[in-house]
């Protein structure tokens, strides 16, 4: 039996959600951009803009292609599993620099001094550390009203920028090729968060038409795709047109700002509209803006982070300590490594320019193994034009990672030691596990996976299905056993354990095993024990999900039960289910032909 995470996010919020990690890119990409070419760097920024459209117009494909999620950890798994581990760690890495490069730069548009942002930054870490202990708060409506004062003060921004638009400032590249592509590669850092999106995919609600077992996300993944990277592109390339159309007599002042520029550019244009109490006002408005942004992007790395060590840890590809939940539902050593290695960066890479060379490495790498593991992938249903664009950007930012590996050795060090370390774990995780590798032909593993899907699945049920959902063993067991018995059903046993992690908590194409999980493990054995001492065919369901009620009902109307029983391991959680949110979650999605029983 395979359990399918809710569906509950709609386009609008996972448009939030890649905004506030893809947007946040041009309030530190155009700054960065002037100190590299100063006037002379609108090409370079166009550049990066269009190669952010073709990329995000790719990620509509991949998202058609892995609704399940999973982001470049899917995408490469069909190729091998130490494929996507490497594209996995690329992503950590990429994560980890976010957390930090998105805390600095927040605290910038802040104007914290310059002395202060690093222990602050450290600070800032430590308190999302401690906010995902009791689960990721982040989510869509939040998001939502984040990005809009963002999208607003963009808006305003080239509002009072228009009347001031020139190409007169303007220069062009005075240095040769092989120069403007370095400085092409610095600034690639408006791709970061893309791959936010494919992540996002297993829990975005399915298109119209499609079903649990083969879902179809394409036309919710392209509208909330779509509308980002245009303001990503559009929205990147006006506002640098309106930071270099700004007096050269400000340069000076610019190169000191350019951690800031974005409210910078707000203050000189609406000053110049408005008056300049006006001006420092409106610089203010736009600073906290990004700034609450660039916090949720933080947030949203943490949470990434965690997620994505946990599901590794599930698939066997890092050590079992990494699937220990505290009481609250996070993985523990997960939610460490996730704050202290933000921390470790920011103290060896203090500065936007110093954190930026270590970003783009790793959001490159990570976006390299998808489209490249897609585009080479036959088996996926691909038009042979849109594999050719994505193989043409799969070459273009290969030569962008081998360019950042050769001018950028802090970068690369980086990433190496993520590698490493990564890969170091992987190995000593799996033979603590008793996972050993062995190589067979496609034809031999395709016959044992059929052999054992055959063992796995149970036999005929005549006298219909009754799904009861445990938290411990209680008297509802032996009631379920004997009405089952009473009826000739088979009884189906689920037990949810509820994981609070941002990204997908079950590997794709994995199956979450109840025989890891301790307490899991005992409410199976007895209700086995039971049934077979009662002549009741019971099966044991297993569903990792962050919400429990949505679970509940999602299992309930994959299996077609006709019965649903809710048990309580005591009278206090009783009231608490009664009067909680599980049970109106599963009154709220359970179909209407299924009768719901609860007892304690």
């Amino acid at each position: 039996m395979e359990v399918h995470r809710p569906r509950s996010l709609g386009w609008p919020r996972a448009a939030a959600l890649l905004y506030g990690d893809w947007g946040t890119s041009k309030a530190y990409v155009i700054g960065l951009a002037f100190a590299v070419a100063g006037f002379g760097s609108l090409p370079i920024i166009l550049a990066v803009c269009a190669l952010s459209l073709i990329v995000g117009l790719n990620y509509i494909i991949i998202c058609r292609c892995f609704p399940g999620g999973g982001g470049v950890y899917s995408a490469a798994r069909p190729h091998g599993r130490l494929l996507a581990v490497v594209g996995a760690l690329m992503l950590i890495a990429d994560f980890t620099v976010t957390a930090a490069l998105s805390t600095w730069a927040a605290l910038s548009y802040l104007n914290v001094p310059a002395g202060w942002i690093l222990p602050c930054a450290i600070g800032i870490i430590l308190l999302f550390g401690v906010l995902n202990y009791y689960g990721p708060h982040h989510s869509g409506t939040l998001a939502v009203f984040l990005a809009a004062p963002v999208i607003a003060s963009v808006i305003a921004i080239i509002g009072f920028s228009l009347p001031h638009l020139s190409f007169h400032g303007l220069e062009m590249p005075h240095v040769d090729f092989y120069s403007n592509w370095v400085a092409f590669t610095g600034v690639i850092l408006a791709l970061s968060g893309v791959e936010a999106i494919a992540t996002l995919t297993g829990v975005l609600k399915p298109d119209k038409g499609s079903t649990a077992d083969n879902p179809r996300v394409v036309k919710n993944a392209a509208k909330a795709i779509v509308p980002v990277a245009l303001e990503v592109s559009a929205g990147t390339a006006m506002l640098a047109w309106a930071v270099l159309s700004l007096p050269h007599g400000l340069k000076d002042e610019m190169l000191r700002r350019k951690d800031d520029i974005l409210r910078f550019t707000a203050e000189h244009y609406a000053g110049a509209a408005l008056g300049p109490q006006a001006g420092e006002l409106f610089g203010l408005v736009v600073g906290v803006a990004f700034a609450l942004l660039l916090f949720s992007a933080v947030n949203t790395a943490v949470a990434a982070l965690i997620g994505l060590m946990f599901r590794m840890s599930g698939d066997n590809e890092m050590p079992r300590s990494f699937t220990r939940l505290n009481r609250h539902g996070v993985p523990t050593i997960p939610l460490l490594v996730a704050v202290v290695l933000p921390v470790i960066v920011l103290l060896i890479a203090p500065g936007l320019d110093a954190l930026a060379g270590l970003y783009a490495i790793g959001v490159v790498g990570a976006i390299v193994v998808d489209l490249g593991s897609t585009a080479f992938n036959r088996s996926l249903p691909v038009g042979w034009a849109p594999r050719a664009v994505m193989g043409a950007t799969f070459a273009l930012l290969a030569a962008v990672w081998l360019t950042l590996a050769h001018t950028k050795p802090d970068a690369l060090f980086f990433v190496m030691c993520v590698l490493i370390i990564g890969l170091g774990l992987r190995a000593w995780g799996q033979k603590h596990k008793g996972v050993t590798s062995v190589t067979v032909p496609q034809k031999v593993a395709a016959m044992v996976e059929s052999m054992e899907l055959e063992k796995l699945k149970p036999g005929a049920l005549e006298g219909g299905k009754i799904l009861l959902c445990l938290r411990g063993i209680t008297p509802i067991l032996k009631f379920a056993v004997e009405h089952a018995k009473l009826r000739g059903a088979a009884l189906y046993v689920l037990y949810v354990r509820e994981v609070a992690v941002a990204f997908g908590a079950a590997p794709e194409g994995e199956k979450a095993r109840w025989q890891n999980d301790p307490e899991a493990a005992l409410i199976m054995k007895t209700a086995r024990t039971i049934g077979e001492e009662a002549g009741v065919s019971v099966v044991p369901v297993y569903a990792v999900a962050e919400s429990a009620g949505a679970a509940i009902a999602d299992v309930a109307a994959t299996l077609g039960v006709d019965e649903l029983f809710l048990g309580a391991s005591g009278h206090s959680a009783l009231a608490h289910l009664l009067h909680g949110s599980v049970v109106q979650q599963v009154v709220k999605h359970l179909p209407d032909d299924i009768a719901l029983v609860i007892r304690g």
